[in-house]
Protein backbone atom coordinates (compact mmCIF):
# COMPACT_ATOMS: atom_id res chain seq x y z
CA UNK A 1 0.00 0.00 0.00
CA UNK A 2 2.79 2.48 0.93
CA UNK A 3 4.58 1.87 -2.36
CA UNK A 4 1.38 2.47 -4.32
CA UNK A 5 0.60 5.70 -2.51
CA UNK A 6 4.20 6.90 -2.97
CA UNK A 7 4.13 6.11 -6.71
CA UNK A 8 0.82 7.93 -7.14
CA UNK A 9 2.05 10.89 -5.14
CA UNK A 10 5.20 11.14 -7.23
CA UNK A 11 3.19 11.01 -10.47
CA UNK A 12 0.83 13.72 -9.23
CA UNK A 13 3.77 15.88 -8.11
CA UNK A 14 5.44 15.68 -11.53
CA UNK A 15 2.23 16.59 -13.34
CA UNK A 16 1.44 19.50 -11.03
CA UNK A 17 5.03 20.81 -11.18
CA UNK A 18 4.95 20.77 -14.98
CA UNK A 19 1.57 22.50 -14.99
CA UNK A 20 2.63 25.23 -12.55
CA UNK A 21 5.81 25.87 -14.54
CA UNK A 22 3.73 26.48 -17.66
CA UNK A 23 1.50 28.87 -15.72
CA UNK A 24 4.45 30.81 -14.33
CA UNK A 25 5.75 31.57 -17.82
CA UNK A 26 2.56 33.30 -18.97
CA UNK A 27 0.56 36.27 -17.60
CA UNK A 28 -2.76 35.13 -16.18
CA UNK A 29 -6.06 36.98 -16.07
CA UNK A 30 -7.69 37.79 -12.72
CA UNK A 31 -8.69 34.66 -10.78
CA UNK A 32 -12.03 33.21 -11.83
CA UNK A 33 -14.49 31.57 -9.44
CA UNK A 34 -14.44 27.80 -9.04
CA UNK A 35 -16.88 25.99 -11.30
CA UNK A 36 -18.28 22.47 -11.44
CA UNK A 37 -18.54 19.70 -14.03
CA UNK A 38 -21.12 16.89 -13.92
CA UNK A 39 -20.46 13.90 -16.20
CA UNK A 40 -22.73 10.92 -16.84
CA UNK A 41 -21.51 8.11 -19.13
CA UNK A 42 -22.85 4.77 -20.38
CA UNK A 43 -20.10 2.52 -21.74
CA UNK A 44 -19.91 -0.78 -23.62
CA UNK A 45 -16.29 -1.99 -23.56
CA UNK A 46 -15.05 -4.44 -26.15
CA UNK A 47 -13.98 -7.97 -25.21
CA UNK A 48 -11.52 -10.48 -26.75
CA UNK A 49 -14.52 -12.26 -28.30
CA UNK A 50 -16.48 -9.14 -29.34
CA UNK A 51 -14.12 -6.29 -30.14
CA UNK A 52 -16.81 -3.67 -30.84
CA UNK A 53 -17.89 -1.26 -28.12
CA UNK A 54 -19.18 2.25 -27.65
CA UNK A 55 -20.27 4.99 -25.31
CA UNK A 56 -22.80 7.79 -24.80
CA UNK A 57 -22.24 10.75 -22.50
CA UNK A 58 -23.86 13.93 -21.23
CA UNK A 59 -21.88 16.67 -19.47
CA UNK A 60 -23.03 19.88 -17.78
CA UNK A 61 -20.80 22.70 -16.50
CA UNK A 62 -21.48 25.66 -14.23
CA UNK A 63 -19.54 28.89 -13.81
CA UNK A 64 -19.82 28.74 -10.00
CA UNK A 65 -19.88 25.65 -7.81
CA UNK A 66 -23.26 23.95 -8.35
CA UNK A 67 -24.83 27.10 -9.85
CA UNK A 68 -24.75 29.41 -12.89
CA UNK A 69 -25.20 26.75 -15.59
CA UNK A 70 -23.69 27.84 -18.92
CA UNK A 71 -22.49 24.80 -20.92
CA UNK A 72 -23.41 21.24 -21.90
CA UNK A 73 -22.16 18.41 -24.13
CA UNK A 74 -23.91 15.44 -25.76
CA UNK A 75 -21.52 12.80 -27.17
CA UNK A 76 -21.52 9.25 -28.51
CA UNK A 77 -19.15 6.97 -30.37
CA UNK A 78 -18.11 3.49 -31.52
CA UNK A 79 -14.89 1.76 -30.48
CA UNK A 80 -12.95 -1.24 -31.76
CA UNK A 81 -10.27 -3.16 -29.85
CA UNK A 82 -7.58 -3.62 -32.49
CA UNK A 83 -5.45 -5.76 -30.17
CA UNK A 84 -5.21 -6.09 -26.40
CA UNK A 85 -4.78 -2.64 -24.78
CA UNK A 86 -5.07 -0.79 -28.12
CA UNK A 87 -8.46 0.71 -29.03
CA UNK A 88 -9.62 2.90 -31.92
CA UNK A 89 -12.69 5.14 -31.59
CA UNK A 90 -14.82 7.21 -33.96
CA UNK A 91 -17.15 9.63 -32.16
CA UNK A 92 -19.00 12.91 -32.38
CA UNK A 93 -20.85 15.39 -30.24
CA UNK A 94 -22.86 18.57 -29.89
CA UNK A 95 -21.59 21.34 -27.58
CA UNK A 96 -23.49 24.43 -26.46
CA UNK A 97 -22.17 27.50 -24.62
CA UNK A 98 -24.47 30.18 -23.15
CA UNK A 99 -24.27 33.28 -20.99
CA UNK A 100 -25.46 32.14 -17.56
CA UNK A 101 -26.78 35.66 -16.95
CA UNK A 102 -28.99 35.54 -20.07
CA UNK A 103 -30.00 31.92 -20.72
CA UNK A 104 -33.31 32.95 -22.31
CA UNK A 105 -31.42 34.58 -25.19
CA UNK A 106 -30.15 31.19 -26.34
CA UNK A 107 -26.63 29.80 -26.85
CA UNK A 108 -23.75 32.10 -27.70
CA UNK A 109 -22.16 29.27 -29.64
CA UNK A 110 -23.07 25.79 -30.84
CA UNK A 111 -20.39 23.36 -31.90
CA UNK A 112 -20.60 20.08 -33.80
CA UNK A 113 -17.54 17.90 -33.40
CA UNK A 114 -16.20 14.72 -34.98
CA UNK A 115 -13.07 12.96 -33.78
CA UNK A 116 -10.83 9.95 -34.40
CA UNK A 117 -8.96 8.50 -31.45
CA UNK A 118 -6.36 5.89 -30.47
CA UNK A 119 -5.90 4.69 -26.88
CA UNK A 120 -3.01 2.57 -25.63
CA UNK A 121 -2.84 1.11 -22.12
CA UNK A 122 0.40 0.44 -20.29
CA UNK A 123 0.96 -1.36 -16.96
CA UNK A 124 3.98 -0.51 -14.79
CA UNK A 125 3.77 -2.35 -11.49
CA UNK A 126 0.57 -1.26 -9.74
CA UNK A 127 0.14 1.86 -11.90
CA UNK A 128 -2.03 1.77 -15.01
CA UNK A 129 -1.21 4.34 -17.73
CA UNK A 130 -3.48 5.35 -20.56
CA UNK A 131 -2.09 7.21 -23.60
CA UNK A 132 -4.85 8.89 -25.62
CA UNK A 133 -4.32 10.51 -29.05
CA UNK A 134 -7.21 12.41 -30.64
CA UNK A 135 -7.76 14.37 -33.88
CA UNK A 136 -10.85 16.63 -33.89
CA UNK A 137 -12.84 18.38 -36.61
CA UNK A 138 -14.93 21.25 -35.17
CA UNK A 139 -17.77 23.22 -36.77
CA UNK A 140 -18.91 26.38 -34.93
CA UNK A 141 -22.14 28.33 -35.30
CA UNK A 142 -22.16 31.64 -33.43
CA UNK A 143 -25.15 33.75 -32.53
CA UNK A 144 -25.56 36.23 -35.40
CA UNK A 145 -25.21 33.54 -38.11
CA UNK A 146 -21.39 33.57 -38.32
CA UNK A 147 -19.68 30.18 -38.66
CA UNK A 148 -16.14 28.77 -38.61
CA UNK A 149 -14.20 25.50 -38.81
CA UNK A 150 -11.11 24.36 -36.91
CA UNK A 151 -8.99 21.25 -36.48
CA UNK A 152 -7.42 20.33 -33.16
CA UNK A 153 -4.98 17.71 -31.83
CA UNK A 154 -5.08 16.35 -28.28
CA UNK A 155 -2.84 14.10 -26.19
CA UNK A 156 -3.71 12.89 -22.69
CA UNK A 157 -1.63 10.86 -20.25
CA UNK A 158 -3.88 9.29 -17.60
CA UNK A 159 -2.57 7.33 -14.60
CA UNK A 160 -4.61 5.08 -12.28
CA UNK A 161 -3.56 3.49 -9.01
CA UNK A 162 -5.77 0.87 -7.24
CA UNK A 163 -5.52 1.34 -3.48
CA UNK A 164 -7.14 -1.75 -1.98
CA UNK A 165 -6.61 -4.31 -4.74
CA UNK A 166 -4.12 -5.30 -7.42
CA UNK A 167 -6.50 -4.44 -10.29
CA UNK A 168 -9.41 -2.04 -10.78
CA UNK A 169 -12.44 -4.32 -10.61
CA UNK A 170 -15.45 -4.61 -8.28
CA UNK A 171 -15.12 -2.93 -4.84
CA UNK A 172 -11.89 -1.13 -5.79
CA UNK A 173 -10.87 2.30 -4.53
CA UNK A 174 -8.46 4.07 -6.88
CA UNK A 175 -6.64 7.32 -7.58
CA UNK A 176 -6.73 8.93 -11.00
CA UNK A 177 -4.73 11.81 -12.45
CA UNK A 178 -4.16 13.10 -15.97
CA UNK A 179 -2.68 15.96 -17.93
CA UNK A 180 -3.92 16.77 -21.44
CA UNK A 181 -2.59 19.22 -24.00
CA UNK A 182 -4.69 20.70 -26.82
CA UNK A 183 -2.89 21.79 -30.00
CA UNK A 184 -4.33 24.05 -32.72
CA UNK A 185 -2.42 23.60 -36.04
CA UNK A 186 -3.18 27.23 -37.03
CA UNK A 187 -2.30 28.74 -33.64
CA UNK A 188 -2.10 29.35 -30.83
CA UNK A 189 -0.15 26.11 -31.03
CA UNK A 190 -0.80 25.34 -27.36
CA UNK A 191 -4.48 26.15 -27.16
CA UNK A 192 -5.30 24.56 -23.80
CA UNK A 193 -3.93 22.49 -20.92
CA UNK A 194 -6.10 20.41 -18.60
CA UNK A 195 -4.87 18.89 -15.32
CA UNK A 196 -7.02 16.52 -13.24
CA UNK A 197 -6.68 14.64 -9.95
CA UNK A 198 -9.43 12.59 -8.31
CA UNK A 199 -10.56 9.64 -6.23
CA UNK A 200 -12.83 6.93 -7.59
CA UNK A 201 -14.64 3.78 -6.51
CA UNK A 202 -15.84 0.89 -8.66
CA UNK A 203 -18.85 -0.59 -6.85
CA UNK A 204 -19.41 -3.61 -9.10
CA UNK A 205 -19.02 -4.72 -12.72
CA UNK A 206 -21.33 -1.90 -13.82
CA UNK A 207 -21.06 1.23 -11.65
CA UNK A 208 -18.06 3.54 -11.11
CA UNK A 209 -18.04 7.01 -9.53
CA UNK A 210 -15.27 9.62 -9.37
CA UNK A 211 -14.88 12.97 -7.64
CA UNK A 212 -11.97 15.29 -8.28
CA UNK A 213 -10.50 18.61 -9.32
CA UNK A 214 -9.65 19.87 -12.80
CA UNK A 215 -7.70 22.99 -13.72
CA UNK A 216 -8.17 24.18 -17.29
CA UNK A 217 -5.96 26.84 -18.87
CA UNK A 218 -6.80 28.49 -22.20
CA UNK A 219 -4.20 30.36 -24.25
CA UNK A 220 -4.74 33.17 -26.79
CA UNK A 221 -2.24 34.40 -29.38
CA UNK A 222 -0.57 37.82 -29.04
CA UNK A 223 -2.33 40.35 -31.30
CA UNK A 224 -1.88 43.87 -32.65
CA UNK A 225 -5.04 46.01 -32.40
CA UNK A 226 -5.27 49.71 -33.27
CA UNK A 227 -1.51 50.03 -33.16
CA UNK A 228 -1.24 48.48 -29.69
CA UNK A 229 0.44 45.16 -28.96
CA UNK A 230 -1.66 42.86 -26.79
CA UNK A 231 0.48 40.07 -25.27
CA UNK A 232 -0.55 36.45 -24.94
CA UNK A 233 -3.44 36.11 -22.51
CA UNK A 234 -3.92 33.07 -20.32
CA UNK A 235 -7.14 32.30 -18.48
CA UNK A 236 -7.23 29.54 -15.86
CA UNK A 237 -10.20 28.08 -14.04
CA UNK A 238 -10.51 25.44 -11.30
CA UNK A 239 -13.49 23.10 -11.25
CA UNK A 240 -14.95 20.35 -9.08
CA UNK A 241 -15.70 17.22 -11.13
CA UNK A 242 -18.39 14.64 -10.28
CA UNK A 243 -18.54 11.69 -12.71
CA UNK A 244 -20.75 8.60 -12.83
CA UNK A 245 -20.13 5.80 -15.35
CA UNK A 246 -22.40 2.80 -15.96
CA UNK A 247 -20.75 -0.03 -17.84
CA UNK A 248 -22.78 -2.44 -19.93
CA UNK A 249 -21.38 -5.86 -20.80
CA UNK A 250 -21.45 -8.27 -23.71
CA UNK A 251 -23.03 -11.63 -22.84
CA UNK A 252 -19.70 -13.31 -23.38
CA UNK A 253 -17.76 -10.80 -21.25
CA UNK A 254 -15.51 -11.89 -18.40
CA UNK A 255 -16.82 -9.79 -15.53
CA UNK A 256 -13.52 -10.09 -13.65
CA UNK A 257 -11.61 -8.49 -16.54
CA UNK A 258 -10.13 -5.08 -15.72
CA UNK A 259 -11.32 -2.03 -17.66
CA UNK A 260 -9.63 1.29 -16.94
CA UNK A 261 -12.17 3.85 -15.65
CA UNK A 262 -11.08 6.73 -17.91
CA UNK A 263 -13.32 9.70 -18.63
CA UNK A 264 -14.32 10.33 -22.24
CA UNK A 265 -13.53 14.07 -22.15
Amino acid sequence: MKNRVFTAGLSCFLLVASHLTTQAQTPINPTQPWGSWFIGTVQLPGTPENKWGGFAEVQVRTNDIFRHYFYHELKAGLSYDVVKDFTATLAGGRYSTSDYKALKEGPLNREMRLWEQLVMNQYVGPVRFEHRYRVEQRWFSYRGDSTSFRNRLRYRLNAFLPLNAKTITAKTLFLSTYDEIFINPKGPVFERNRLYAGLGYQFNKHLTVQAGWVNQINYNLPTLKQGQFIPQITSAKNNIVLAVAYRLAHKSADHTQETLPSQQD
